[in-house]
Order: C-alpha cells, then sequence, then structure tokens
C-alpha cells in the first residue's frame, strides 16, 4: 500500500532532519547499494574492455579488418562505461522517498541552488587566490633571475 502525500511529506522531513543532523549515519542507512552496483558494472565494462583489446590484437595477427574494428570500438565503449560508473560509484545518493520511483527527483533538492551558488562564489574566490599566489611567484622568479 503507497503512503499518501502527507506521509510521504513527513516522512521526507524526517529523512532531511536527520541527513542534517548525522550525515555518516544517514549515509550508512542509505546502504551502498548503488554504489557497489555500479562498481561491479566498472569491473566488468573493464573486462569488456581486455576482450576488445584481443579482439583488436587478433584483428591485427589475422587479415580480417572487422575484427579489429568491433574490438576497437568494444574498447572505446567499455572504457565509456567503465569511467561513467566508476565517477558514479564515487559520488554520494542522493536521499530518495522510501517507496517512490527510483526516477524521482530527490527529497534534499530544495535549497541546493543557494547552496550551489555559494559553492561557486568561494571557488572562484579561491580559485583567484590561487592565482594570484601563481602569479606572485612569477614575478619574484623573474626578478631574481631564474
Amino acid at each position: 500500500m503507497p503512503l499518501s502525500e502527507e506521509e510521504q511529506r513527513l516522512l521526507a522531513e524526517l529523512e532531511q532532519a536527520l541527513a542534517a543532523e548525522d550525515p555518516k549515519f544517514a549515509s550508512a542507512l542509505r546502504g551502498s547499494s548503488m554504489r557497489s552496483r555500479q562498481r561491479r558494472i566498472a569491473i566488468a565494462a573493464g573486462g569488456a574492455f581486455l576482450l576488445g583489446i584481443a579482439l583488436l590484437m587478433t584483428g591485427v595477427i589475422l587479415p580480417v579488418t572487422v575484427v579489429s574494428v568491433v574490438g576497437f570500438v568494444m574498447m572505446l565503449a567499455s572504457a565509456y562505461i567503465a569511467l561513467t560508473a566508476w565517477r558514479k560509484s564515487n559520488q554520494p545518493e542522493p536521499l530518495r522517498l522510501v517507496g517512490s520511483d527510483p526516477q524521482a527527483q530527490p527529497v534534499s533538492s530544495r535549497g541546493r541552488d543557494r547552496s550551489r551558488s555559494r559553492e561557486r562564489a568561494s571557488r572562484s574566490a579561491s580559485s583567484s587566490s590561487f592565482m594570484e599566489r601563481m602569479e606572485e611567484r612569477w614575478r619574484r622568479r623573474r626578478q631574481s633571475g631564474f
């Protein structure tokens, strides 16, 4: 039996409060099923990459161009899949409503725009100070004759 809208809203508020209060505990409750799935995909894609190398070499040794092309395409596709899955496995999972559609938006999406703009501002400030430090070092090196 699905939850009513009021129950879903209350559950979402509880999850947000839990995540804000104790992020480690909230991440432990979320589980690592998505991460382990993404890592399994990355490992399988690595195996497919090795198979693609074998096909490419077989096509080069034997005068069969089609086998080489298939091996090369297999290597490219598996490398893309592996890198994408590996990146996703290293990202934190957003909280989702229990019993909700996996395609649905994350629960904690409210207020993210403000925090993202703050993060961008702090990144630009830190990168500008980094650039200023690098320019200062460059000026000192040029003045000292190195």
